[in-house]
C-alpha cells in the first residue's frame, strides 16, 4: 500500500460567507456556521474566515463577529482571520476583538493578519482615509499587537483588556515576497494567497524558508499556502460546479460582484478569450475534479511546495455540494 502522500500535512478551510443567486447574507452566514460544525467532524484543523467590505457576494465584512458565531458552534476546531486587514484599524481594536474572542474561546483563535484593503479604493478611503500611511505602518503594528497579546504588557499606559496574556497566535498573510521577508523576520507562520495571486509563490516560499529568524512563537519555517478544490464523484461533475468559481472570478476581474451564480454547461458562453484567460491565471492553483483527480494534482503541489498546512477556498453554488466537496477532501487527506 503506497504512503499517503498528506501524511504529514494538515487541512483547514478559508470561508467567505459567499452569497449566492437568491440568497440572503443571513442564509450565507448560517452555511458559513454549518460548514464549519462539519469540518470540525471531518478532521480540519482551522476555520479561517476573510475581511471583505462593500460586496454583494461576501457577507464577512465584520470577520470577528462571525468568528464568534463560528466558535461557538464548535468545539475543537481553530477559528481565526484570513485575514484580519490591518492597515483598516487600529491594532488596540483588533487586540481587543480577538482578545476577546479568546478569552471566550481559549487556545482556538488565531489571527492572520494582511494588508491589502479588502475592497476597493473608495471604500478603503471610507474606512480609513489614512489608510496608506497605515500600509507602511504594518511592520511596526504588528509589533504593536504581539505587545498587546503579552502578558508582559500589564505595565504598559495602554493595555488590550481582555486580550493581554493571551498571546494569540499571528500569521502573516500575503501575495509577494514583501510579505515572505517580514513573515521570516518577525518568526511567524506564513499563508500564501496562492488561490488567486499565484504568480509568486515559489520564490515568495523561497525568501520565507532561507530567511526565518525562530521566535518565541515559532521556531522554524511554517507553510500554509491556499488552494481553490472542488472535488465530485465525477471529473465532468466537478468541471461542472466549478463553473460557478469561474464565474465568480470573472467578477473579480470585469468589477462585478453579483452573487455567486449557479452553474453553466459552458462557460464559453458567459466569457471572451481576454477574461478567460485572466480567470485561468488567477485560478492556476484550483484542483477540481474526482478524489482520485484532486488527490494526484493536489500531492504532485504538496510536495513542490513542501507545505505543512493546506488551506482550501471551495466556492460551490449549492451548499450540499460544497459540504460533499469537503467532505470528499478530507477522504483525500487521509487515504492511504
Amino acid at each position: 500500500m503506497s504512503k499517503n502522500p498528506f501524511s504529514d500535512v494538515t487541512y483547514s478551510i478559508l470561508d467567505l460567507a459567499v452569497i449566492t443567486e437568491g440568497q440572503s447574507p443571513a442564509d450565507a452566514i448560517n452555511n458559513s456556521r454549518n460548514l464549519a460544525r462539519h469540518a470540525e467532524d471531518w478532521g480540519y484543523t482551522r476555520f479561517w474566515m476573510a475581511e471583505h467590505h462593500n460586496m454583494e457576494n461576501i457577507a464577512s465584512s465584520a470577520t470577528s463577529v462571525l468568528l464568534g458565531h463560528v466558535a461557538e458552534a464548535t468545539e475543537s476546531l481553530r477559528i481565526g482571520s484570513g485575514g484580519v486587514m490591518l492597515p483598516n484599524h487600529s491594532p488596540l481594536i483588533i487586540a481587543e476583538h480577538y482578545g476577546t474572542l479568546a478569552t471566550l474561546y481559549p487556545n482556538r483563535i488565531d489571527l492572520g493578519l494582511g494588508r491589502a484593503p479588502g475592497t476597493d479604493q473608495k471604500t478603503a478611503q471610507a474606512i480609513r482615509p489614512d489608510r496608506i500611511q497605515q500600509v507602511q505602518q504594518f511592520p511596526q503594528n504588528v509589533k504593536q499587537l504581539q505587545q498587546y497579546f503579552s502578558p508582559d504588557n500589564s505595565s504598559a499606559d495602554v493595555r488590550a483588556i481582555p486580550g493581554e496574556g493571551t498571546e494569540v497566535p499571528i500569521w502573516i498573510l500575503g501575495s509577494s515576497t514583501d510579505s515572505a521577508h517580514l513573515a521570516a523576520a518577525l518568526g511567524l507562520p506564513y499563508v500564501f494567497a496562492s488561490h488567486f495571486s499565484p504568480q509568486q509563490l515559489h520564490a515568495a516560499l523561497q525568501v520565507y524558508r532561507e530567511k526565518f529568524e525562530p521566535s518565541k512563537q515559532l521556531d522554524e519555517p511554517y507553510v500554509m499556502p491556499c488552494v481553490n478544490i472542488v472535488v465530485a464523484d465525477t471529473d465532468e461533475q466537478a468541471n461542472f460546479l466549478s463553473t460557478s468559481l469561474k464565474q465568480m472570478f470573472m467578477g473579480v476581474v470585469t468589477g462585478n460582484r453579483d452573487p455567486m451564480p449557479p452553474p453553466v454547461d459552458d462557460m464559453n458562453t458567459v466569457w471572451n478569450l481576454p477574461t478567460k484567460m485572466a480567470v485561468e491565471q488567477m485560478l492556476k492553483y484550483t484542483f477540481v475534479g474526482s478524489k482520485e483527480t484532486v488527490r494526484e494534482e493536489l500531492s504532485g503541489f504538496v510536495a513542490k511546495t513542501a507545505a505543512d498546512e493546506i488551506m482550501t477556498a471551495t466556492y460551490i453554488y449549492d451548499h450540499d455540494q460544497r459540504l460533499k466537496s469537503h467532505r470528499l477532501l478530507s477522504e483525500i487527506m487521509n487515504s492511504q
